[in-house]
């Protein structure tokens, strides 16, 4: 019989009348194992969860050694964790329970019993991706804008219902309650599980993966969590170990307090620059020092929310007396909170400890100044100050060519480099000599009103994402400036389209009871939503005449929001500067009505009485936002609106959705269809072998996000996606976006490197999803071209420079991928996200040597490859060779390393994916 306690290591904890069981780690130091102290708490979660699920067959006793074994030289091993529990969003969802239907029809059809798939762990899905902002601006906004999401999505929304009432442990959050992360972090994380596991009540720490990049949120109230492929998150949830190589950490030290008027926004986009020079890809971020206790527990998950902008996998802080008076404050049983503390000490878990770290880092907190991020990556930081010759160097840099005669003094004076501010209306005035890049035009908005727009105009500003809605202190002081602005007689221009889309319902409530919605209100910013609208890219439409300007006069009109990321075309595709902010600084932009202005120097405008005013006119204090904090933020609300979190409004209940353990598929569907990857499929693995004559679908540069490859946003009739649709009788006007259509293959493979600003450099200045059809030589779709080398027998690759993938989690990058047929990819370097789920779709994600690339190679993208080296099997981080051959016969010879960095990995690309594998491993067992 097989030892599940190979160790002794599982024993039992009296508390009242219940007898728990928990695995100690302590007895593993005093086996001479590790010595704890020692090891990041992060480790030592990862390490009880390897000795709790120890059963001799997926997980043994060498694993917990292996686990057991950190220290800062980390040895290459590997660890399989199992998470705890598992969340996702609708837009990652949506796809997840897609397959896990067609597994279990897959299953159906094998003459199995379909509820051999089952979630194994408690899932939670929360629907925020969804709601877009078509409305704005007015008290019935957000009705209206429901109303829209149940029209456009209820399709898949009944698909969801399906899975809450199939599965035994799935549950779904409706539309309408929040964010996903801001719900994990107020109501879903529990720090510690007081469970039923294995036929005994169990004690265990709260671990997960969720189908969000910024799952790491929750390290804010020190739970161990990161963002996965929605394939590994399938994978996890049926009960397949994640496994990992054993993590670097790095132990970030924070000192001193944050100065007046900075806010915990500024921090965040600090400290996302600076991991990111130090380089934390693949590697656990710790926060220590005494900074820590200066930071309020809302402040510390602003920080780890934006881990994968910093870089890491997960970005976590200690649980300490503020996490258990925030879980209080939170509306959380007191006797739950009681047991966290107990559970935590007993296994040295509790409070700051002072571990080794691979590397230690320094942020200085007294140093943070007010800062925005942009204008297309989040780890650009732009101190407020520098805006308007940061901007305005944007702008010449993309319009010097079409300067004609101009003054160079006045030139300089307009950048800022001659020493001289020339204050906030000189700051707007076209100078005919400068044109185009002070050109300024009329728009006659649909009221009647005209408006004056131009580069750097705000055109949106967003108060959104759960990396500030979750924070009381920076939405508070938002509603604060507000007030303070209202008072002064300031106003939003017409032409910015406003928003306040909060986190969670308690959001609103606080903001009531401070009496600051109404001022908020006042200046366009009614809630449109709870949901992630502009971050995810669900700003949805500009006024007409705004979009018919930017595009007749080339204007490079900028976004303001307090998200996480920015990404080119992403935010709207006809804004090319986006920059991420602080709350109550997009409400200063708001006002202001353009970026190109120094907010520390400029009037935003005039008062009642034509006097100017500045930032620091209605910038609330520090003191102030505390105070209104103590009075307005109760628990009572959280309780309130989270009694009911499960259950939904009247449109939820009134969704008929389909019943009975297998979907029934609709062949008509446009949004749900069964996906082609468990049809007819095979029982043996079909391996892997060379790859031979391969062709190049695109040659891409730097940092390609999967924003680039798999868009979430809007999509047009001209394009494949769009033509599908029409062929099948849905007109544009209903195409929706493509985050809402995952739930159909046919959509989402022809939105695969369809993003209008990704370029395939194989083209010259050509934007959008275009290559060429190198037999023929004919320039033509992605798709198109894709379709074509499927029918003649061609495999495919990808070359891309370095941070391939970047971004958003999303399998469909992924899964895209797959089914245009490309077999590999070859970058300079990858996120890890994108990476995994490259494998996890049996797709080889190869790196090009340090030094080469496939500029540095001479590649151009029309030679064929041969990548050689898989006919004796796939090896861990395995040595490939390719030879490109050119049209004239010239060979091209060069390395690469596969990223499969696990023996499982390897199993996932044999297979010809992970889900393939559990399905065949599910197929097969007795």
């Amino acid at each position: 019989m097989v030892d599940s306690d190979p160790f002794g290591a599982i024993r039992e904890l009296e508390r009242g009348d219940t007898t728990y069981k928990m695995a100690d780690l302590t007895v593993l130091e005093e086996q001479g194992l590790c010595e704890l102290d020692k090891l990041p708490v992060s480790i030592r979660i990862l390490l009880e969860s390897v000795l709790r699920n120890v059963d001799g067959d997926i997980i043994t006793e060498d694993d917990v050694r292996n686990a057991a074994s950190w220290e800062p030289d980390v040895p290459n091993v590997e660890v399989p964790f199992t998470p705890s529990r598992v969340v996702l969003q609708d837009l990652t969802g949506v796809p997840a329970v897609v397959d896990l239907a067609a597994l279990r029809s897959a299953a159906n059809r094998a003459g199995k019993d379909p509820k051999v798939v089952e979630p194994e762990v408690p899932c939670d899905l929360v629907i925020d991706h969804s709601v877009q902002v078509d409305y704005f601006g007015t008290g019935d906004a957000y009705e209206k804008n429901v109303e829209l999401e149940y029209e456009r999505n209820s399709e898949r929304y009944k698909a969801l219902k399906w899975a809450q009432n199939a599965f035994d442990n799935f549950s779904v959050v409706p539309p309408g309650t929040g964010i996903v992360h801001q719900v994990n972090l107020e109501h879903l994380g529990r720090v510690v599980h007081d469970r039923q596991w294995r036929d005994d009540q169990w004690l265990l720490p709260d671990t997960l993966v969720g189908t969000d990049s910024h799952t790491p949120m929750i390290g804010g109230i020190g739970v161990v969590g990161w963002g996965v492929g929605g394939i590994e998150a399938e994978a996890a949830m049926l009960g397949q170990p994640i496994t990992m190589k054993l993590p670097e950490v790095v132990g970030v030290k924070l000192e001193g307090d944050l100065p007046e008027g900075a806010t915990a926004t500024d921090l965040v986009l600090h400290v996302t620059e600076q991991l990111r020079e130090v380089g934390v890809v693949d590697r656990f971020v710790e926060f220590f020092g005494p900074g820590v206790q200066n930071l309020s527990v809302p402040d510390r998950a602003t920080i780890s929310n934006m881990a994968p902008e910093q870089g890491s996998t997960i970005s976590m802080f200690p649980v300490d007396e503020a996490t258990l008076d925030y879980l209080e404050l939170t509306g959380r049983d007191p006797d739950h909170i009681e047991l966290v503390r107990e559970y935590l000490e007993s296994q040295g878990l509790f409070g700051e400890q002072h571990p080794e770290y691979t590397e230690t880092v320094e942020v200085d907190l007294s140093v943070v100044e007010p800062s925005l991020a942009g204008p297309k990556r989040p780890q650009d930081r732009v101190p407020m100050g520098d805006m308007k010759t940061h901007f305005r160097g944007l702008v010449h840099g993309e319009f010097e060519d079409h300067l004609d005669d101009y003054d160079e003094y006045e030139l300089q004076q307009w950048l800022g480099e001659g020493g001289h501010t020339d204050g906030g209306t000189a700051a707007v005035t076209e100078n005919a000599n400068l044109n185009p890049l002070t050109k300024r035009v009329t728009v006659k908005m649909d009221d009647g009103t005209e408006a004056k727009i131009g580069h750097g105009s705000v055109v949106v500003s967003a108060i959104t994402s759960c990396t500030n809605t979750s924070n009381p202190s920076v939405m508070l002081a938002a509603g604060l400036l507000a007030r303070n602005a209202v008072e002064k007689g300031l106003d939003v221009p017409d032409y910015v389209k406003t928003s306040l889309a909060p986190g969670s319902r308690v959001v609103t409530e606080y903001l009531k009871k401070a009496e600051l919605l109404p001022y908020l209100e006042d200046l366009g910013y009614d809630v449109v939503g709870y949901g992630c609208t502009t971050c995810i890219g669900n700003a949805g439409p500009l006024p007409e005449p705004i979009e018919n300007a930017i595009d007749e006069h080339n204007l490079w009109t900028t976004s303001v929001l307090s998200g996480n990321r920015n990404f080119e075309a992403r935010i709207h595709p006809k804004i090319r500067a986006n920059y991420l902010a602080s709350p109550p600084l997009v409400v200063a932009y708001g006002l202001a009505g353009r970026m190109d202005i120094d907010l520390e120097n400029d009037p935003l405008g005039t008062d009642k009485n034509g006097e100017p005013v500045y930032l620091a006119d209605i910038w609330p204090d520090t003191d102030e936002i505390k105070q209104t904090i103590h009075d307005s933020v109760e628990p009572s609300m959280f309780r309130e609106k989270y009694a009911s979190v499960f259950e939904g409004d009247e449109r939820w209940e009134a969704l008929e959705a389909p019943t009975g353990d297998v979907y029934e598929w609709d062949d008509e569907s446009t949004y749900i269809r069964e996906p082609p990857f468990f049809k007819d499929f095979p029982l043996d693995e079909p391996g892997v072998s060379d790859i031979e004559d391969a062709r190049c679908l695109l040659t891409l540069g730097d940092t390609v996000t999967t924003d680039h490859i798999s868009p979430a946003g809007p999509f047009g009739s001209r394009l494949p996606a769009g033509q599908w649709l029409m062929d099948h009788g849905v007109d544009p006007v209903d195409f929706n976006t493509y985050g809402s259509r995952r739930g159909n293959h046919e959509v989402m493979m022809r939105g695969t490197f369809a993003n209008v600003r990704i370029e395939n450099q194989m083209l010259d200045d050509v934007e959008g999803g275009y290559t060429i059809h190198h037999p023929t030589g004919e320039e033509t779709t992605v798709f198109e071209a894709s379709g074509r080398y499927r029918d003649e027998g061609t495999p495919l690759v990808v070359l891309s420079g370095v941070e391939f993938g970047t971004g958003s989690s999303r399998d469909w990058a992924a899964k895209g991928t797959d089914l245009l047929g490309v077999r590999a990819t070859i970058a300079e370097s990858y996120e890890r996200i994108y990476r995994d789920n490259l494998v996890g779709m049996g797709v080889l994600p190869l790196q090009f040597e340090d030094g080469d690339s496939w500029k540095s190679l001479g590649l151009d993208g029309s030679e064929y490859f041969d990548i050689q080296g898989l006919d004796d099997g796939l090896e861990v981080n395995d040595e490939l060779h390719i030879v490109a051959t050119k049209d004239d016969g010239t060979e091209i010879e060069f390395d690469v390393t596969a990223q499969v960095g696990t023996p499982a990995a390897v199993k996932y690309v044999e297979n010809g994916g992970i889900l393939h594998f559990v399905l065949r491993r599910l197929l097969t067992q007795n």
